[in-house]
């Protein structure tokens, strides 16, 4: 089996899908291994790493793809890179398949079988290989860190000669992984911490966490959670009564950090204008759901815009900010599942379509796209 790790042509993608860690597993499973120069360069990992876990170094994308069985990915390839990828070959990636027919359509015209890893159910077996979680936790993180950096001013409350220094409030909005960690780590930077999320199960999480908790209690809130864990589209109603606490919150807080997302869905608009403009200048939006639309009215893509003195922070790809971790923990929710897909008697690519992991992320086969969730609509 001749496995292949393609450099990501999507110039602001610093993370790469192989560590040599995992190429090492790779090459005990029988894999040959190839890595295209310079792929790891931004994460931190040079092609003489790669080399010492027993792969090859390609010059270019053509070579490194040439003849592949199985690819690794960061993103999904692009038209250009499913033309260097042999028909029925396994390409692995976060495929960011919502709203993309024509990209669904081109891998299955290019006659790939597709994983998309964003997909992975959320059952105990497929824990290590959760990328939304794996990633969603460190760009938790990282939010916290680009908001401080972003604020200006100290987090904790410091006592010194000079007088008393008060600490920062910072207001998560949103309670999954991204958005637990986030309190996390503002707490352990000393910030007064409050959170809020539609999902009543949230509330023992962030109390858990040190933060106090900030939702209207009622009983649509008390259904408001998908069998999977997700957050439900709430009525207007309810999002009427939300907005009117929550802007009455937001109008005291030096941060907010907004986190939320719903599957296959534009992001929930929960910052607006005029709730930016409450706050006192100096005091920081961070939009984590900037990608998906925006968490908040005046979030820019890649941007950081600021309104009367309030910055309003839309970070891209924020788990790339911190690449050499995120390959980390990526590469290895890639070789867990890709694992998972390989006869170790043979060293081949063996994929069994009655698997449950296959079923929720297999997106392409046999020139069609196979999802039923992404059906080329008639």
């Amino acid at each position: 089996m001749r496995l292949a790790v393609p450099a990501e042509s999507d110039a602001f993608e610093p993370r790469v899908a192989a560590t040599p860690e995992t190429v090492r597993k790779f090459v005990a499973l029988g894999a040959s291994v190839v890595v295209q120069s310079g792929a790891g360069t931004k994460a931190g990992v040079p092609d003489r790493d790669y080399e010492a876990a027993g792969a090859t170094i390609a010059p270019d994308a053509a070579i490194t793809l040439r003849d592949a069985d199985l690819v690794l990915k960061v993103r999904r390839p692009t038209v250009e890179e499913l033309g260097l990828i042999k028909r029925g070959a396994t390409v692995i990636a976060m495929m960011d398949p919502y709203g993309q027919e024509d990209a669904l359509a081109a891998m299955a015209a290019a006659g790939v079988s597709a994983f998309s890893m964003e997909l992975m159910p959320r059952i105990t077996r497929a824990q290590v290989m959760d990328v939304l979680s794996s990633q969603a936790n460190l760009a938790g993180y990282r939010a916290v860190i680009d908001a401080a950096e972003q604020y200006g001013r100290a987090l904790p409350m410091m006592m010194t000669a000079a007088g008393t220094v008060p600490a920062a409030r910072l207001f998560v909005m949103g309670v999954g992984v991204a958005g637990l960690q986030a309190i996390a780590t503002a707490r352990r930077l000393g910030a007064i911490v409050t959170a809020t999320d539609v999902r009543p199960a949230t509330k023992e999480q962030v109390e858990s966490l040190g933060a106090k908790f900030v939702a209207v209690e009622d009983e649509e809130f008390k259904q408001a959670e998908t069998s999977g864990g997700y957050a439900k589209e709430m009525s207007e109603g309810y999002k009427a009564k939300q907005a009117e606490l929550v802007a009455s919150h937001i109008a005291k807080q030096d941060i907010v950090i907004t986190t939320a997302l719903i599957p296959g869905r534009p992001a929930p608009r929960l910052v607006t204008a005029a709730m930016v403009a409450s706050m006192k200048p100096g005091s920081v939006v961070l939009d984590l759901a900037v990608e998906r639309g925006g968490n908040c009215e005046l979030s820019r893509p890649g941007e950081v815009v600021e309104r009367e003195g309030v910055k309003i922070v839309g970070y891209l790809n924020v788990p790339g900010r911190l690449a050499a971790t995120a390959s980390n923990l990526y590469a290895r929710n890639l070789f867990a599942f890709a694992e998972t897909l390989i006869n170790k008697t043979t060293g081949s690519i063996a994929v069994n379509m009655d698997d449950e992991l296959v079923k929720a992320t297999a997106l392409t086969r046999d020139g069609a796209v196979v999802h039923p969730n992404f059906q080329p609509v008639a």
